[in-house]
């Protein structure tokens, strides 16, 4: 009898202990398949966001899959670039746009990049060449050996307009020395370049590496290296974020690299006994030969400045402008007022605590913080924006009061920048600024820019 009650008792605990793990098992079941089914909805409400952002966090490229040892490393995450690794001795073939490297011809890897920091932009990256980077047994002779690495990227694109110019190139490219080359010595590769653009920007190049720069299309010979980076990390518009580097640099430091490039040539002027009642120097950024948002009453508008006070200098940069001249201008200056537009990217040399006022159209007001209101605040300037009214602007007398271009310009704004409205506000628009209002905030610009004066000369 005892031998049968303890065989049942037994037989007892193991159906509970079953039981008790069945319902685990079921419980645990339950909640992965609710975590799974919850993890899916955001994928189904917004497909395009995580496929452009999020996807490649939880699902990396095979690249980024491979071993640290492998010779080519590819990473495609961003939304804005791409940026490759050649980990070990590569040969650059200038004539194919093609890097070689050593590799075994079983193990063969081949990735192309476009070296352009704009990956989103359907419009521009076709016209940007695509490198290749391949590894295999055969390789083309060294004929100009580097003993430094090389960093490339592309300066087509929209090269030339002088926003671009340092949007997505000069910006970029100091984020990305102070990422990844920080205190090393290093060659720079330019895979495709205006003839201009060597000689125009050869003052700030000097200052990134002391090695002369190395244009694909200029050049024949094959050059070899211990090891490549190519493409640029662009941290979005005009933003560098010192969080994201690992040396915390600002635009207090961009602005340092400028004055190492042209301050030999251009030494502010320091107010001396002789001036007895200086006037605060005020450069008015002019696009009265441009496309678009130029000021229609801009004689006007100089008497007023001189009115409230400053000495006016009119800036009408080219492409040939000599930077050096640029430079000097702005540096010796206390205050800069322009419409929105690629003039306002001089703003960079501006000394920091200087005054800079953006004239805002109409549908162009977020542009106009993302590309300049937040390099102001990098560099400590005393900045403010003149948002235009309606009736200021020359979009009225084309479209009417009642156009929802004219008074919703957000409303057709929601999905983006259409090309045909971006034109309509940067291209057709002018305007005819009203003088009493923008008297008003001159003033406030005066005293600042004498304060500034002042104390900085």
């Amino acid at each position: 009898m005892k031998k049968t009650v303890s065989r049942a008792a037994l037989v007892g605990v193991a159906l509970c202990l079953f039981f008790i793990i069945f319902q685990i098992s079921v419980s645990s079941t339950s909640r992965f398949l609710k975590y799974a089914t919850n993890s899916a909805k955001p994928n189904q409400e917004g497909t395009r966001k995580l496929k452009v952002i999020n996807q490649p966090n939880s699902h990396p490229p095979k690249s980024l899959r491979l071993r640290v040892e492998s010779p080519i490393i590819c990473d495609r995450t961003d939304i804005r670039y791409d940026l490759c690794s050649i980990n070990g001795p590569t040969f650059l073939d200038p004539a194919k746009f093609t890097f070689f490297i050593i590799g075994s011809a079983k193990h063969s890897i081949m990735e192309k990049v476009q070296p352009y920091p704009r990956k989103f932009e359907k419009f521009i990256m076709p016209r940007i060449k695509n490198l290749t980077l391949t590894s295999g047994p055969q390789r083309p002779p060294c004929k100009v050996p580097h003993n430094v690495p090389a960093l490339v990227f592309s300066a087509g694109g929209y090269t030339g307009n002088f926003f671009h110019d340092f949007n997505d190139g000069f910006i970029p490219l100091f984020i990305t020395v102070h990422t990844i080359f920080h205190d090393q010595d290093f060659v720079i590769v330019v895979s495709e370049a205006p003839n201009w653009w060597p000689s125009k920007y050869a003052d700030l190049l000097t200052v990134f590496t002391k090695h002369p720069i190395i244009v694909l299309k200029n050049d024949t010979p094959t050059h070899c290296f211990p090891s490549a980076k190519i493409g640029l990390i662009s941290h979005g518009f005009m933003t560098i974020n010192q969080t994201l580097l690992p040396n915390s640099k600002t635009f207090l430091d961009f602005r340092v690299l400028l004055d190492r490039a042209y301050t030999p040539q251009a030494q502010p002027k320091v107010l001396t006994s002789k001036d007895t009642n200086p006037r605060p120097k005020l450069v008015l950024a002019s696009r009265k030969e441009a496309k678009g948002r130029s000021i229609l009453n801009q004689e006007q508008v100089i008497r007023l400045i001189k009115k409230v006070g400053f000495d006016v200098v009119v800036f009408k940069p080219k492409n040939k402008t000599p930077l050096n001249e640029s430079y000097a201008l702005l540096n010796s200056s206390h205050a800069m007022v322009g419409v929105h537009g690629a003039a306002l990217t001089h703003s960079l040399f501006l000394r920091p605590g200087a005054v800079l006022v953006q004239v805002v159209p109409i549908g162009v007001e977020w542009a106009a913080y993302a590309f300049f209101g937040r390099v102001a605040k990098g560099l400590n300037l005393q900045y403010s924006e003149y948002k235009i009214g309606v009736e200021e602007s020359s979009l009225v007398s084309k479209y009417g009061k009642g156009s929802l271009l004219v008074k919703e310009p957000f409303a057709l704004q929601k999905t983006g920048w259409d090309p045909e409205i971006m034109d309509i506000y940067l291209k057709e628009q002018n305007v005819k600024l009203d003088l009493i209002r923008f008297k008003a905030c001159l003033k406030k610009a005066y005293i600042k820019a004498k304060r500034f004066m002042e104390a900085n000369g």
